[in-house]
């Protein structure tokens, strides 16, 4: 999900309303309320043990995912692979390793440790030859600089639990909580809805951050444990988003009507929140933004409690080529401060 989007307008269409807190069941009512939430507690601890997904990082201190401070759960692996992808390294499932060259202290601790030969040197430079390399970090694990770094690791929902609830002190004061994004995190709903009810259990805010290209059984359950949904919405037009993304918007747009019939129902978030980014010479034309406005307004029934319009930079150059890709918006121009307000009013 996006990173190094800067947020340029936050939209409150009129049709919205307040958000409606979510309803909740009422199993076990005939015990005391501290042991029905201690037998809680216990039965999704259990069950996050047996969890797992590929982790790609966890942000702390995050202000663009959500409401207040938050600890973002980024996972491996995404379901589109957009032109202008802020964070290539979630594309893929499967783990890789970076060498971080402002980290190298050339201790050289890596030099031996590949036994497919897919590590080298050129000159006081680390190179990873992608056609050999499997991701299996043992080159990393030497590095005593963490100049060579293993993307992606494979964590139980458990583990994960532990670490973002250890950061409650921060961001519980500053009205925030956990997100999980990605990647996509519909690719592994059972994780997601693992970790994120664990959370929701000791009183944590809940986000899940989706492109909604996923099933609608996967989206049901990643959006059943989470207060907020913030859903992308990139291109309206099907031909364009097949063509910058890979994939057709039929069942993103289908989804989020789906998501947007269960807000404030038993089962279903409380809010949710929809961001186009703003891409130049993809994304970021009237008509795109006034097509999706129309679709927001006509078919989501005022569900929509904010519309975040996401501005492009280009601080993923040194992602893609740490990772030995090209891509083709490393030298596109950003937006310009007028031409945002212009597809600002569009929206509004």
């Amino acid at each position: 999900m996006p990173r190094g989007k800067s947020t340029v307008a936050r939209l409150h269409p009129t049709a919205a309303g307040a958000a409606v807190r979510r309803a909740r069941g009422t199993v076990g009512a005939g015990e005391p309320t501290a042991v029905r939430r201690g037998r809680g507690r216990a039965d999704s601890k259990r069950r996050a043990g047996a969890v797992t997904a590929p982790v790609l990082n966890v942000q702390r201190m995050s202000t663009e995912d959500g409401p207040g401070l938050r600890t973002t759960v980024f996972l491996k692996g995404c379901s589109l692979t957009c032109t202008w992808c802020h964070n290539p390294e979630s594309l893929s499932p499967n783990p890789e390793v970076v060498w971080h060259e402002w980290k190298c202290i050339g201790s050289r601790m890596c030099d031996a440790t590949c036994e497919r030969g897919a590590l080298s040197r050129s000159g006081d430079r680390v190179v990873i030859d992608r056609e050999l390399c499997n991701g299996c970090g043992d080159c990393a694990a030497p590095c005593p600089s963490t100049a060579l770094e293993l993307l992606g690791v494979e964590r139980s929902a458990a583990d994960v639990a532990g670490e973002v609830l250890r950061d409650r002190s921060y961001y519980t004061p500053a009205g925030g909580g956990v997100t999980i994004s990605g990647g996509e995190p519909g690719l592994r709903p059972r994780f997601v809805r693992t970790v994120l009810e664990v959370c929701r259990a000791e009183g944590v805010h809940t986000a899940v951050d989706t492109c909604g290209m996923c099933s609608q059984a996967a989206l049901d359950q990643i959006c059943a444990a989470a207060d907020l949904v913030l859903f992308d919405v990139k291109e309206i037009d099907e031909d364009k988003h097949r063509r910058f993304t890979g994939r057709s918007n039929k069942r993103i747009l289908s989804n989020l009507v789906r998501i947007s019939g269960k807000i404030g129902s038993a089962g279903g978030p409380s809010r949710l929140w929809v961001r186009t980014p703003l891409v130049p010479g993809a994304t970021a034309t009237e008509e795109n933004v006034a097509g999706i406005g129309r679709f927001l307004a006509s078919r989501l029934s005022g569900t929509v409690e904010r519309w975040e319009l996401c501005a492009f930079n280009n601080l993923a150059r040194d992602k893609y080529r740490r990772l030995g890709r090209c891509w083709e918006f490393e030298d596109a121009e950003l937006l310009t401060t007028g031409e945002l307000e212009r597809l600002s009013d569009v929206a509004r």
